[in-house]
């Protein structure tokens, strides 16, 4: 077997480990009764519920976040940075997209984003795996 059979061998194996822990950890945590789970599989928890308007898929949300894996590895933060960030909805991941139209503004959720919401079965960074399953804690501050 080549470099690169074996390096697409350990791909497959790491992304198939990656689904089958997220699918698990989806699982149980649906049981949670304050989780919601959609239709989707996006599953999400309300921390704070705001009182403003909610944004559309046109809009520009600017919103701090924490994202995290399955495990509580951390692999990006607004808020480490203590700078919140702006994204056009439509632009972003489809769980953010589908979650952040539930979110009155001023509102803090929970996401739990299954891989085909979230990257698939690519490898997006060091910290990002195929299949992996997300964890966001995203607070809407505002969108235009």
């Amino acid at each position: 077997m080549g470099v690169a059979e074996k390096l697409a061998q350990m791909k497959a194996e790491k992304s198939a480990a990656n689904l089958k822990a997220g699918q698990d950890f989806l699982a149980k945590n649906g049981e949670r009764s304050e989780v919601t789970t959609l239709a989707s599989g996006l599953q999400y928890e309300v921390l704070t519920l705001g009182e403003g308007d909610k944004p559309l898929p046109i809009h520009t949300v600017t919103c701090h976040y924490h994202g995290t894996l399955i495990d509580g590895t951390v692999f990006d933060s607004s808020v480490r940075r203590g700078q919140p960030a702006s994204f056009p909805l439509n632009m972003v991941i489809k769980g953010w997209t589908e979650g952040l139209q539930l979110m009155p503004t001023g509102s803090k959720f929970r996401f739990f984003i299954p891989p085909h919401l979230a990257y698939g079965d690519r490898l997006v960074s060091a910290e990002i795996g195929p299949n992996c399953t997300l964890i966001f804690d995203v607070e809407l501050i505002s969108f235009r």
